[in-house]
């Protein structure tokens, strides 16, 4: 029983003291000057060589005057450290938010992307790209842009109205001389700190978005020019195959005409073949008529070989043109 109460004022009187020395490290940060720990250490290490120690006690009025005072500063530090959480959770929530934003903007990006270049800008005869498309999706993200930043614009400007107000209202409490609470002039510092971060976040922003402007721009450009020389061989192109199909379609009319001539050739053989008497078959003919016929012959074969060729060079043409027409399609 005895041993127990023992404990139980040890208990009290080491909480006293953890208390009572809180309350001096406190004292002792606001008034440096007012106490000396050294002296008082030192006087009492040589107080304790000798055996004599002072009973120093509080009474409960002085006991009770600590006790308000370390509650006090502890609820102080208290509702700061509440301030100081409070702010970082803005903050942080708010990171969160632009976060989630920006994810979003993202896949909707990603997906308009797929959606009018992958797939719908694509040639379904050919499988490539068309590139029309891909210039009017950059020139309609490039005004988009420049719409978000010119609201980013109007927002910042109307933060930094919003900052000029709150340091005018500040300025002007400040010159009527009233006096702010220290946890009101705290939110107040930490509220401009965070619309400080937000101006800085949307500057650094409405330059990324610059940034991303000129770097468009260019690319845009870049496919600009490469458009127009597509486009100018594309009427070379359509140019060249129409003269191709012109000197097809003669060719053709000449195979035509010369195939007409050799059926009439060879219906007029035929007939003189049928007209002969049967008596004369047995005649030989002349010698110069047997010689006018070999040359005529000879004649008759080179125009067909030479026709001949002409019908293969002729093909050759048609087959090298309607790879390039399905080529040149796609433009």
């Amino acid at each position: 029983m005895l041993v127990s109460l023992t404990r139980r004022r040890n208990d009290m009187l080491e909480l006293e003291n953890s208390l009572f020395e809180s309350y001096l490290r406190r004292a002792a940060e606001r008034n440096p000057g007012a106490f000396t720990g050294d002296d008082d250490v030192q006087s009492a290490a040589a107080a304790r060589k000798q055996g004599v120690m002072k009973k120093a006690t509080l009474e409960w009025h002085q006991k009770n005057e600590v006790g308000v005072h370390e509650m006090d500063d502890i609820r102080e530090d208290i509702e700061k450290l509440r301030a100081e959480h409070e702010a970082l959770i803005d903050a942080l929530r708010a990171q969160m938010e632009e976060t989630d934003i920006r994810i979003s903007e993202i896949k909707k990006d990603a997906y308009e992307f797929k959606r009018d270049v992958v797939i719908g800008a694509e040639n379904a005869r050919t499988g490539k790209t068309v590139a029309e498309k891909v210039v009017r999706h950059m020139d309609e993200k490039i005004r988009a842009k420049g719409s978000m930043i010119e609201k980013l614009r109007l927002k910042n400007a109307q933060l930094k109205a919003q900052v000029a107000k709150l340091e005018s209202q500040l300025q002007q409490k400040e010159d009527m001389g009233e006096v702010l609470h220290a946890i009101d002039f705290d939110q107040l510092k930490i509220e401009n700190q965070q619309y400080l971060e937000k101006i800085e976040d949307r500057n650094n922003e409405l330059l990324r978005l610059k940034l991303t402007t000129g770097n468009t721009i260019q690319v845009l450009n870049e496919i600009k020019h490469k458009l127009g020389v597509l486009n100018e061989e594309s009427v070379f192109l359509k140019s060249e195959t129409a003269h191709r199909r012109e000197a097809l379609a003669k060719i053709n009319e000449e195979i035509k005409r010369v195939e007409a001539e050799r059926e009439r050739a060879l219906r007029a053989e035929r007939k003189a073949k049928r007209e002969v008497p049967m008596h004369e078959t047995s005649k030989m003919p002349q010698v110069l008529e047997y010689v006018q016929q070999k040359s005529e012959e000879f004649e008759l074969q080179k125009q067909i070989a030479a026709i001949t060729k002409k019908i293969d060079l002729a093909q050759m043409a048609l087959k090298t043109e309607m790879r390039r027409s399905r080529q040149t399609g796609s433009f």
